[in-house]
């Protein structure tokens, strides 16, 4: 499975447990930390955790993928899952908003503050 088709698949995951406003950011030309990182929300600490286990559970079991590391279990605001060349971040909504990945990574916005 490539790193697209492994996003793909996370994305899918996540919609199945729920998670909220799923992007899936190409972030290849931007940083050799990843290809692609999954961002999602959840509503409480209890769903945050159910859909990162989620995506650690399918993804060993149906496709013998592991996680490289794991980070944010100590309090379920924010989990990331690294699986090398996709990242995946769960967000609880607050905290999501306060980081903003989406805008960081976004090179639409970065060109559009530079022209301004």
């Amino acid at each position: 499975m490539n790193s697209s088709e492994m996003a793909a698949e996370i994305a899918s995951i996540l919609d199945s447990k729920k998670g909220i406003d799923i992007e899936t950011i190409d972030v290849s030309d931007k940083t050799t930390l990843a290809d692609y990182f999954v961002i999602c929300s959840g509503n409480s600490t209890t769903q945050i955790k159910a859909l990162a286990d989620e995506v650690e559970y399918v993804l060993k079991t149906k496709f013998s993928i592991y996680a490289d590391h794991v980070e944010g279990h100590g309090t379920n605001r924010w989990i990331l899952i690294d699986y090398k060349d996709v990242v995946v971040h769960v967000f609880h909504q607050e905290e999501r908003s306060t980081y903003n990945l989406e805008k960081l990574w976004d090179t639409k916005q970065k060109n559009a503050d530079v022209a301004q």
